[in-house]
């Protein structure tokens, strides 16, 4: 073994002891487990920072135009009929 692997180069499990996971009620069906790298958990401190910024950040997409068409739309002024 390598003196700064910690890790063995092989596990053996008894899977007979093994238990079900106590924390699996919490997630729910729908939920997205996404692993934040400590840097950005250090902003991001709980999911619900996490969904508001996200929020905030999809609804200032929503206002970029996304083509050329869009853009000059935006800009032309309407012509009374």
């Amino acid at each position: 073994m390598d003196e700064n692997n910690e890790l063995l180069d092989h596990y053996d499990f008894d899977y007979s002891k093994a238990k079900p996971n106590r924390f699996a009620a919490r997630i729910d069906q729908e939920s997205v487990i996404v692993v934040l790298d400590p840097d950005v958990a250090d902003i991001f401190p709980t999911s619900e920072v996490v969904n508001d910024t996200l929020r905030a950040v999809a609804a200032a997409l929503r206002n970029i135009p996304t083509s050329t068409t869009e853009q000059h739309k935006s800009k032309t002024p309407s012509v009374p009929a």
